[in-house]
């Protein structure tokens, strides 16, 4: 299984500042290895980003993401002790979610 996905939530008022850090090598299938061969593509097809079990956010990613992508993004509605569950889905089959209490 893949590390674990970083989410960090700073509520601010009724604004919460999230940042979801996962770790993933997204290969576009460009890229050669030390002996020249082609590294297979593999990336975050889907992610999803939930609140208390309710849909946040619903996402689809491609290739030209980088690796270890970086999202960062304002919510309003978000509470201290409130769940925030963040997934993902890749193109190999491989799958991880990470949850946290904001604080």
């Amino acid at each position: 299984m893949a590390d674990t996905i970083k989410i960090r939530a700073q509520v601010q008022g009724d604004i919460a500042d999230i940042r979801i850090l996962m770790q993933h090598p997204m290969e576009t299938g460009q890229r050669k290895d030390e002996k020249g061969d082609l590294l297979p593509v593999n990336f975050i097809k889907t992610f999803r980003v939930l609140h208390n079990g309710q849909p946040l956010i619903d996402g689809q990613l491609n290739t030209s993401v980088s690796k270890n992508p970086l999202f960062a993004f304002k919510a309003r509605g978000i509470k201290t002790g409130d769940r925030l569950t963040v997934s993902w889905n890749d193109n190999l089959g491989d799958k991880r979610q990470d949850e946290i209490t904001v604080a």
